[in-house]
């Protein structure tokens, strides 16, 4: 794993290390249904280089959060999955996307937060009114 070493008051720091920038969470929570090739990968994620979608998967594979599996066969193939500390990310992910579902919209490349009339249906009201 290439965690990389830094002090921290807590363990949200680590954590958007090894997820930071813009794709990283987008991808695992892509692989998170099952293994997926390279190309299907950059045809989902939209608007990811090929260059960045490289280094972004070797990164990951490197911390640990997914595998690469090469079948070696013409012409070449290969396969990324989340393993399962991958999977453990994902889940704890899981809430703050429901969190963004209920509290932002993107509009125009602009993030707006969402009023207590424009939150859509399945959202509790309790997760709004926290202090």
């Amino acid at each position: 794993m290439s965690i990389r070493r830094q002090p921290y008051n807590d363990g949200l720091g680590p954590v958007f290390e090894i997820i930071g920038g813009k794709w990283k969470g987008v991808l695992l929570w892509e692989l998170n249904a099952g293994p997926v090739r390279f190309g299907a990968l950059k045809r989902r994620v939209k608007g990811i280089s090929e260059k960045i979608l490289i280094q972004q998967l070797r990164e990951m594979e490197a911390d640990g959060l997914v595998h690469r599996k090469m079948f070696h066969q013409v012409p070449p193939r290969v396969e990324y999955s989340v393993t399962p500390l991958g999977a453990s990310l994902n889940e704890a992910l899981s809430p703050l996307c429901e969190w963004g579902k209920c509290n932002l919209v993107i509009e125009e490349g602009n993030r707006k937060f969402l009023n207590e009339m424009d939150t859509p249906s399945g959202c509790r009201n309790d997760e709004r009114e926290m202090t």
